[in-house]
């Protein structure tokens, strides 16, 4: 409704100028000189230039207009004690890998942030973490990202397949929009989140990931945004030829490479079995 609203609005706008400047001139009775023709002709492209900057920002200025009030979040603590596991301590960085081919897509910096470059697009690329696999797990990270930068942590994946024979929880730069099934913190292109809980680009945002038996939870930014089970989805869902209930209950954790930047830290974990 409110869609139909503004748009007659714009279009109104336009034709409103379109006859003003038909109007002026008949008003005035402006002849047919050069003069007249051209300036016209300015008239008439100072309305077009009008009309295209409104066109252009319309849906953002929409979405401003029928914005309603969302979660804000907040970082959540890195988790210590009995059981966690510092998957980026001095100890354990050699064993980040990228499974994909030998090209250099990422450094494990000195203050133990993990950076994806970023900059190849195709084919897809997977940073992986080498040394376990892992089933039943409880996992913090936190990531930022540059603008329009896409990313995944993929969960119970296999080396040769990590789309089809794992799932990704999306990492996407989407600050303000509202959520789909391919949102910051989707399970990607299968189920969305309840809430849009990204901040803008380059800061630094958290996921507290559950994953026990078949059931997921997702919380970013210290909200609950995903709670589903997997066992539930014996057909497939979204762009997969794969059904999710059948997917393999153990594998590796990696990152994806999707041609953004991005960078990852605080990388715990804590089995569960």
């Amino acid at each position: 409704m409110y869609l139909i609203i503004i748009y007659g609005i714009y279009a109104n706008f336009i034709d409103s100028c379109y006859n003003y400047s038909i109007f002026i001139f008949q008003f005035f009775d402006i002849g047919d000189s050069m003069m007249t023709k051209k300036r016209l002709v300015l008239l008439l492209l100072f309305v077009l230039v009008v009309g295209v900057v409104i066109g252009a920002n319309f849906y953002t200025w929409l979405n401003k207009i029928l914005a309603k009030p969302v979660p804000i979040g907040e970082l959540t603590k890195v988790p210590e004690g009995e059981g966690w596991l510092d998957l980026l301590a001095p100890e354990n960085r050699s064993f980040w890998k990228n499974v994909t081919d030998k090209k250099d897509i990422f450094e494990i910096q000195e203050d133990g942030v993990l950076h994806i470059f970023g900059k190849t697009l195709y084919p897809l690329r997977y940073v992986g973490f080498s040394q376990w696999t892992f089933s039943d797990f409880q996992l913090h990270l936190e990531f930022k990202l540059t603008r329009r930068a896409n990313s995944g942590v993929f969960l119970r994946a296999q080396w040769n397949d990590p789309i089809n024979r794992g799932f990704e929880v999306q990492v996407l730069e989407d600050y303000g929009k509202p959520p789909t099934k391919n949102s910051c913190g989707a399970i990607y292109d299968i189920t969305t989140p309840m809430y849009n809980m990204s901040f803008p680009a380059g800061q630094w945002n958290s996921y507290d990931i559950t994953v026990q038996g078949t059931e997921v939870k997702v919380e970013m930014n210290g909200w609950l945004i995903i709670h589903t089970y997997l066992d539930k989805m014996t057909t497939p869902l979204g762009k997969f030829s794969v059904a999710y209930a059948s997917m393999a209950k153990e594998g590796y954790l990696l990152l994806q490479d999707h041609g953004g930047e991005v960078w990852y830290r605080n990388i715990r974990i804590k089995l569960l079995n």
